[in-house]
This record gives structure tokens, sequence and C-alpha cells, in this order.
């Protein structure tokens, strides 16, 4: 990996590494998952069997996978994997069952009564990704919350192989979640059907679920006639560590992201000369047989990154510039830095926690922010499943009380009607 010392130096990669993906100004992805969104919107099922065969290599007949289909493929389970799905599951429920949101009612001195009253959305899709590997863990991290927040129905899309079969262990996560519609469809296509609907998906309320750019951009681009969870680029961590940190730990925890995908950022801000060296030595060392080799090493050859740096003040000053998606802190003490972290999607403490624990059975949610969305956004959860409405109940008292004002602002913004809304009523 590149090892930079220049504290410039170190502030241009980050900033490079943020930009890596740019959906703004990506007119042919663009231009491609427009004809894609147009196509699906005009010639529904008809359209996602011609992409499906032209991608992914099958014709897809029927679309749905079958309950029977999903019922076997738990049943063949091996019973450790069962064990894990299900334990898995529990924690990931407890977690986000703590996070249902309120609703309220606040009474004024005359008898008016505003509320906020949350509800679930009816229909949630659910993209789950295939292609280098399969996210039984993507199932969990983005049903589990819908059936939390009380989604009466979850239609899961996910892309099939060229033999038309889906994994089956993302089939078996579905069944634990209760998911009973599934089709094996993927790409921009499968975003498409769920924002508009065919004859066999039907269109649905929020998306939500990770892809890659095509995937990405159709969200991007149907936002506004169906809500989608985020626009989340590829996978990214960040390690803070000093002199006290293992340098065998810190390489595995690095190219655990780096295994994702070749656009995935693996960073080490360290203080310590020696550490950056033997993390470097750690990696390649753990290369030589890694059986997603060509993946990790066009990863971290183009968006991994050791920086070292003066003090740690400084690599958590940078950190909260990049505001990552993961946030290790690898330090003797790492409970005191957590106070000055400002941005940062999931922070994990210490040698005991490496970023895998939250990606599968920790049970805060794993559909994190990327590409310094940290600093404005946080993960996926029950709310993204839910929208609020405002419950308002004036008396007459009560609107008479603050007649003036109500009528003292519209006047202002030069809203007759508004005004008169109000004066009309004590006419008599």
């Amino acid at each position: 990996m590149n090892i930079v010392h220049n504290k410039i130096e170190i502030l241009n990669e980050l900033k490079r590494i943020e930009d890596r993906i740019n959906l703004e100004n990506n007119e042919e992805v663009n231009n491609i998952v427009k004809k894609i969104l147009e196509d699906v919107r005009n010639q529904g099922d008809e359209a996602l069997k011609k992409y499906t065969l032209r991608f992914d290599g099958f014709n897809p007949e029927p679309l749905s996978v079958s309950k029977k289909e999903i019922e076997k493929a738990w049943e063949t389970t091996t019973k450790p994997l069962q064990v894990a799905l299900k334990n898995a599951k529990h924690r990931i429920e407890k977690f986000h069952e703590k996070e249902i949101p309120k609703s309220f009612s606040i009474k004024g001195i005359y008898g008016e009564d505003v509320q906020r009253k949350w509800l679930p959305v009816q229909r949630a899709g659910l993209y789950v990704p295939g292609g280098r590997a399969s996210y039984p863990s993507t199932v969990l991290m983005n049903a589990i919350p819908a059936k939390v927040a009380g989604v009466r129905e979850i239609i899961m899309v996910s892309p099939a192989n060229g033999k038309g079969e889906m994994n089956k262990t993302v089939l078996a996560a579905a069944h634990i979640c209760g998911i009973e519609k599934i089709f094996k469809v993927g790409g921009a296509q499968a975003i498409a059907a769920l924002a508009f609907g065919t004859n066999n998906i039907s269109k649905v309320d929020v998306i939500s679920g990770p892809g890659n750019i095509f995937v990405t951009t159709a969200k991007k681009l149907i936002f506004g006639s169906t809500g989608i969870d985020s626009l989340a680029g590829p996978s990214e961590i960040l390690i803070i560590a000093d002199k006290s940190a293992n340098s065998s730990q810190l390489a595995s925890d690095l190219l655990a992201q780096a295994e994702h995908d070749p656009f995935a950022s693996a960073i080490l801000l360290t203080t310590s000369d020696s550490v950056a060296q033997d993390v470097n030595n750690n990696i390649n060392k753990k290369l030589e047989n890694h059986p997603r080799k060509e993946i990790c090493m066009r990863s971290i050859k183009d968006w991994g990154l050791i920086g070292v740096c003066d003090n740690i003040e400084t690599c958590i000053e940078f950190s909260n510039q990049f505001a990552p998606e993961h946030l290790e802190i690898m330090t003797i003490n790492p409970k005191q830095l957590v106070d000055k972290i400002e941005n940062a999607g999931a922070i994990f403490l210490g040698k005991w926690t490496p970023e895998a624990v939250g990606d599968y059975i920790a049970g805060p949610n794993h559909t994190l922010p990327t590409s310094g969305n940290a600093r404005f956004s946080g993960a996926l959860g029950v709310e993204t499943f839910m929208k609020n409405s405002s419950i308002i109940e004036f008396t007459e008292k009560s609107l008479q009380s603050n007649s003036e004002d109500i009528i003292n602002l519209a006047t202002s913004e030069g809203l007759y009607s508004h005004a008169d809304s109000v004066r009309v009523r004590f006419e008599d």
C-alpha cells in the first residue's frame, strides 16, 4: 500500500478516495440507466426478461422464486449456519426495536392539541446484490427494520446466476425474515420494477439495499416518485492506530474491506512508522494465498492508503474530514477518543471489535453512509420505512387567542386569504 507522511499529501489522497465514484458526471451510466428505466416503465415484465437475459445470461421464467424453493433453501442450510442466521436475526431485531419512533401530543392552555403520528409505509422493496459475492446479511439488515417498523409487505429482488438460481443462503435469510415475494432480477431494471410496478412486481413506497453504480444511479433517478434509503457508494474503512496496535490484525481488517470490491477503500492513519511498515508487510504476506487476491490488490493499489501522522489528534482531524463509513479505533484507550469523533457511520472500539462484528451480528445496522455522507446522515434504521403526519386541532378559544399573530404573519407575507381565513371565523 501507499505509505504517506506529508500532511498535505494525506489530505489530497483522502479527497481523491472520497471522490472515486461520481454519479453526477457519469453521462454514459446515466444514459444507460435512463433507457432501462424508460423500457421497464413502458414494457414491464417483458423489459425485465430482456435485460435479465442480456446482463445475467438467463431467461427468467418464471420471474418469481416459489415458496417451495424458499423453504427448501432453509431446510438444506447447515445447522451451524441456521444457528448463525437466527442469532444474527435476534440481535438485529433487539437493537432495532429500540429505534421505533414515538408519536407524541402537546396540549395547549386553551384546549388546542398538536401531534406527530408515526406510521409504516405499506410496501417496501429490498434490493440484495449478487455477482462477486452473496449477501444474506443484507437481507437481515434491510428486512428486519422494515418488519419492526410494521411494513405489511416486503418485495425482494436479487440477481440470479447464469442458470437462473439464486444463492441458497440469501433465500434462507429471506425465509427467517418472512419474505414471501422474491424475484430473480437485478440491476437498474430491478429498481425500475420496484419504482414503477409491473404485472408481476408491485410498486413499492420505499426501496432499500446497496448495489453497483447502475443500481445506485437508478435509485437516484427514481427518487421523488419512490423513497430510497440512501445513495451508497463503494465500501470503506478508516482505522486510527497507535504503536500498541497489532499489525497482523490491522492488515486483516484492511483486507476485509478491500476484498469487497475493486473500488472499496482501506485506510490506515497511524502515529507509528514501524506499525505502518509492518502492516504493509503483513498485507503482502496475507495476499499470497488469498482467494480474492485480484480484487484486494486492485482495491489497495488504487484506493488504499497508509498515512503516518504526528499525533492522534491529527488522525482524528483527518478522519472527521473524511467521514468514513466504518471507523476502527485501535489505540491503548479507544473510549477516550469517542467524544472527539464527529463524523462516522459506525465506530468500532478496540482490538476485540473488528468491523466484521458489525457486518453480521452486533445488532446495529450495517447499511451506512459512504463517500463522506456520514457528515449529514446515519445508518439505515426503522425510520427508513416509516413516515410521520402532523395532527392539529384548535378550539375556538385557542384560535382566537392566536388570531392576531396569525393575521400579522400572513399579512407580512402578502397572503391576504391566509389572514382572512382566520378573520372570517370571528365575523359573527
